[in-house]
């Protein structure tokens, strides 16, 4: 029965969606990584990873680390800003801002705040703020970190988060039936599509989603509706990241980097 999965979801995004393009994708090289997670790359070079719930950031000789044992595992991190990283630890409530030596600026315990805020989606916004999913009102909105103030900006909404990711000007998610919504920074939610089922998923832009089923990578364009299988990658991997046509799949060996042209 088991063997027959793979072969059943298959077939079905070949109903779904057309599948007449393929992806290759060509190996640069491998870098050797011990951890639980490989995070990404900022535009410096370094990589970052978290193993043991420490937080490591590295190039060739230089190295940083933060952990914080009280906090425990972080829920979600955001590297998009290498001079101000961010860590959310869910069960505490808390937000922990990084410089770029991954030394601590900034604690945030939104419990503390004036507004009643239970966040269970936080990420780095424009101009000093925070986008965040405040699950005590379902509505999304921007917390001023330097005026520790917080604004809704959408009204509620119904459904569960069940993955986002966020840049400066834009908060993007998929709620559990999987579909595909974006909110700008003055609140406008826009719908961007259904998607299929995932087992890891990126955001690639506002047409294309990178996500792996079954120990396969396919690229889905939502606009097109089509679903293309990226070839010549690990079939066997932990987690992936891709930026700047560079796709980094993890194992439990390392990173391998492969050049891939998406749209």
């Amino acid at each position: 029965m088991k063997k027959l999965l793979p072969i059943f979801f298959i077939c079905l995004l070949t109903v779904s969606y057309g599948q007449d393009k393929t992806y290759l994708a060509t190996k640069i090289d491998t870098t050797l990584l011990t951890a639980n997670r490989f995070l990404g790359y900022d535009q410096f070079g370094f990589y970052y990873s978290i193993k043991n719930n420490v937080l490591f950031k590295d190039k060739k000789n230089e190295h940083f680390e933060y952990k914080n044992i009280a906090l425990g595992k972080p829920t979600k991190i955001d590297i998009q800003n290498p001079l101000k990283i961010m860590l959310f630890y869910e069960n505490f409530n808390t937000v922990v801002l990084l410089d770029n030596q991954l030394s601590e600026t900034q604690r945030i315990n939104l419990s503390e705040n004036g507004i009643p805020i239970m966040a269970s989606a936080i990420g780095i916004a424009s101009q000093n703020r925070l986008w965040i999913y405040n699950s005590l009102t379902q509505e999304i909105g921007l917390f001023d970190y330097m005026k520790n103030t917080f604004k809704s900006i959408t009204p509620a909404f119904q459904g569960n988060l069940k993955y986002y990711e966020s840049d400066f000007n834009t908060f993007q998610w998929i709620d559990n039936k999987l579909n595909w919504y974006s909110c700008d920074v003055f609140g406008k939610i826009t719908s961007l599509g259904k998607l299929t089922d995932f087992d890891g998923i990126q955001i690639i832009s506002n047409q294309y989603i990178l996500f792996s089923k079954e120990d396969k990578l396919y690229l889905q364009d939502s606009k097109n509706s089509r679903i293309s299988e990226i070839e010549n990658v690990e079939k066997s991997f932990q987690n992936f990241y891709y930026k700047d046509q560079i796709l980094s799949i993890f194992t439990t060996q390392g990173i391998t980097n492969y050049k891939i042209s998406i749209p």
